[in-house]
């Protein structure tokens, strides 16, 4: 089981010297309380310039091994799995989903670039694991297809240097382009798009110039901006949909960003309010987004009692396993999602309480519940 406020657990193996004592043993570390942020940039963003990615050929997404998953990778998929006693029903939901997983290439010193390379075998295995703990939540709803892509360095979001969004740029293109690939697979029926973190800015990205005032906005079920702050006034007008207000709805927005209380989002904050929105505003002043993951609303709060399911993971060698009834959540006036007392998740919470990392883990069976829902409301049914 879980265990409440008790001391954080030390990571169990380092990744790499210190990136580890920094960033997975984060919150135990008197050396993050002194020089944190600074000493993580130091270590972690790339120091060599930004090189201009080569355009990936014309119909680089026909190729199945462009893909972690999609519906004819039968084989080893990882968007497959579920946890023990997951009810797994025989008839699937029709709707296709594009998912975009998060950054898994993180490097330290000589060896960082600002963009992985396809063949970058750590960040292709941790980028699977993503697939598995947080795409599988949608596997109920419909097929799913979650592209590989050259995707930003962890250290591009941890410089304000121009090379960081040139990065993420050039991420964004491959992401674009198995977008067009995804929707030329499925010229018809409902769309599922979920992401999370650096995924996520990239949903952003196409939700504001590949669906927003076009007619496959009318497909999309719901758009789940998981981890990456968005704007109520700012962001949400210039992408098409509007939040999400009820779980029986669809055509919307979800997004949330998870803390355990006392929670220190500063840095999420000052990264959010530091620029203007999709719709060229000011996000200072503005409200960020917070959808309830267990009732489906906007804001609320919901007992610990009404989570269908939060993935453990943490005991080594052993299947993750889901319990309900641990985690509540609540929708600070900040914008962000409250959790309550720290859960021991495992090693890898962020500074000031932050749960970035298991953002689709604490709540897994509402997720799944939730895109079941949507899609019933989006049929009519």
């Amino acid at each position: 089981m879980f265990q409440k406020g008790g001391e954080k657990r030390v990571a169990r193996k380092f990744l790499y010297v210190v990136a580890a004592l920094v960033v997975l043993a984060i919150g135990a570390s008197a050396v993050y309380a002194l020089w944190g942020n600074a000493l993580i940039r130091a270590v972690m963003v790339p120091r060599e310039p930004f090189e201009p990615l080569k355009p990936l050929p014309a119909d680089a997404y026909a190729d199945a091994t462009m893909w972690i998953a999609r519906p004819d990778i039968a084989k080893d998929n990882p968007a497959l799995w579920t946890p023990a006693g997951t009810p797994v029903s025989k008839e699937r939901g029709q709707a296709a989903v594009f998912f975009i997983h998060p950054t898994s290439y993180i490097t330290t010193f000589g060896s960082a670039h600002w963009n992985a390379a396809l063949d970058n075998v750590e960040a292709n295995a941790t980028a699977r694991r993503f697939v598995a703990g947080q795409a599988s939540a949608f596997n109920g709803a419909g097929a799913i297809w979650a592209p590989r892509y050259r995707q930003a360095n962890y250290g591009a979001f941890l410089t304000q240097g121009p090379e960081g969004d040139k990065a993420l740029a050039a991420a964004y293109g491959d992401v674009r382009q198995a977008f067009a690939a995804f929707l030329k697979a499925n010229p018809e029926g409902p769309l599922i798009l979920a992401a999370h973190s650096q995924g996520s800015r990239h949903l952003l990205e196409l939700l504001r110039n590949q669906v927003a005032g076009k007619p496959i906005a009318d497909r999309i079920v719901a758009a789940y901006v998981v981890g990456w702050p968005v704007s109520v006034e700012a962001d949400l007008p210039a992408l098409g949909l509007p939040a999400c207000a009820r779980r029986d709805q669809a055509h919307c927005i979800v997004s949330w960003q998870s803390y355990a209380e006392p929670a220190d989002p500063s840095a999420v904050v000052d990264s959010f309010e530091r620029k203007s929105g999709y719709t060229g505003r000011p996000r200072k002043g503005t409200h960020m987004l917070c959808t309830n993951p267990i009732t489906g609303a906007f804001n609320g709060q919901a007992p610990a009692s009404a989570n269908k399911g939060t993935l453990d993971a943490r005991e080594e060698g052993q299947p993750p396993k889901l319990v309900p009834g641990i985690v509540p959540a609540r929708c600070d006036t900040s914008g962000v999602l409250m959790i309550g007392e720290p859960v021991d998740m495992g090693p890898f919470t962020l500074p000031g309480n932050n749960y970035h990392v298991y953002d689709y883990s604490l709540f897994w069976g509402n997720v799944r519940e939730d895109a079941l829902k949507r899609l019933a409301a989006f049929r009519g049914e």
